[in-house]
Formats: C-alpha cells, structure tokens, sequence
C-alpha cells in the first residue's frame, strides 16, 4: 500500500535538512560540545532529482541538493528533507521537552 507523498518538490525549490529531535541525554559537556558542531540545519536548493530502485524494485526519489555552504551537489533521500517553508512546522513537532 502506497501513502501520499507529503511533499513534491521542484528543481530550484528552497529546502532544509528535516529536524531531528533535540534530546541530548548526557550531563558531560565535553560530549554536548562535541556533539553540537553536528547538529547544524543545513538550507540549500533542489538541483535534481534522481530515481533509484529499493531492495523491492519500486522507484524512490532522491534529490540533488546544493547546500548553501557548499560547492558541491549531494545526493538525499525526498524523506529526509523539507521545504523551508515548512521548517517551523516540523520543528516543533519532535522538540524534546525541557530542551
């Protein structure tokens, strides 16, 4: 059974990595501090969009990104990026509280 896509994206769409929770469970600041220069939101632009084969052999949709700090073009899976204009949203969804 297939879902419906939550979002359709466009070469030259603004986008941004989806938030990850925030919950860091550790009280040792030399592993917070550590930790932290990973957990940057990256923005970037559609460039592409690449179609590749699961384990099933059903289609599923990569997006070529430029991220804005990069020269480069990367390669994501559609459901690990959202459009900027949803960013908000999505963020206060998996806040942890008490972070």
């Amino acid at each position: 059974m297939t879902t419906k896509r939550q979002f359709d994206y466009k070469i030259g769409d603004r986008v941004a990595e989806r938030p990850k929770t925030h919950g860091l469970f550790t009280h040792n600041q030399e592993v917070r501090q550590r930790i932290s220069q990973y957990r940057t939101q990256r923005y970037g632009e559609v460039v592409g969009i690449n179609y590749k084969p699961n384990a099933r052999g059903a289609q599923q949709k990569f997006l070529l990104i430029r991220w804005d700090n990069r020269t480069s073009v990367t390669e994501h899976a559609m459901m690990r990026i959202c459009p900027v204009s949803e960013l908000e949203r999505l963020t206060k969804e998996v806040l942890v509280p008490g972070e």
